[in-house]
């Protein structure tokens, strides 16, 4: 008895042994490039880049598979950024969000609403809240307005609407270049 216990015990160590050095000797290495990328991407995981999610898409970013100007959510500040990791050069923006001031958010009108938990699930954010057969609600400063939601809904009631302009959410609008003064420099008297 005490033998086989021993044998049990030898077998144990060797084994954990052998699976101590594959941890080592395979460990898999994250890109780094890739993972310097997906810390200046927003994590909307909204998809408007034609991705799942951020993670593929600064994969497919440091893999050189992918334009830098995919990023709606992040504009061009993050494509800039992009840019300077990947030493690529900078691109017009594929597509611009239409309002920037103005925000669109999903609405649940919850006197039609089931709980059905499907819109839950399909938030990227998790911006909605409820239970299963209860009122879902969105929580409007959570959501990206990437609309994953709307389809996934069996009773269509789920609405998007521009976020309520308050003084907490109001901003400054971007001039465009034909609003912008030119500068004028003068030369330093020295």
């Amino acid at each position: 008895m005490i033998s086989a216990i021993l044998i049990f015990l030898a077998l144990a160590i060797i084994f954990g042994i052998l699976l101590g050095y594959a941890s080592v000797r395979f460990k898999v290495e994250g890109n780094p490039v890739a993972e310097q990328i997906d810390n200046v991407l927003p994590q909307t995981q909204c998809g408007q880049c034609g991705f799942p999610g951020c993670k593929p898409y600064a994969e497919a970013l440091a893999k050189g598979e992918s334009e830098v100007n995919l990023c709606v959510p992040g504009g061009h500040e993050v494509m800039i950024q992009i840019s300077e990791i990947t030493h690529r050069e900078p691109k017009e923006m594929e597509a611009e969000p239409e309002d920037i001031a103005q925000k669109i958010v999903a609405k649940i009108d919850e006197d039609i609403c089931i709980g059905c938990v499907h819109c839950i699930k399909a938030c990227p954010v998790d911006a909605i809240l409820g239970a299963t057969k209860m009122m879902h609600t969105v929580i409007e400063s959570e959501c990206t307005g990437c609309e994953k939601c709307i389809p996934v809904c069996p009773v269509d009631c789920i609405d998007m609407i521009p976020q309520e302009v308050t003084p907490q959410t109001w901003g400054w609008p971007e001039p465009t270049p034909q609003e912008a003064p030119l500068i004028q420099t003068f030369p330093s008297k020295e």
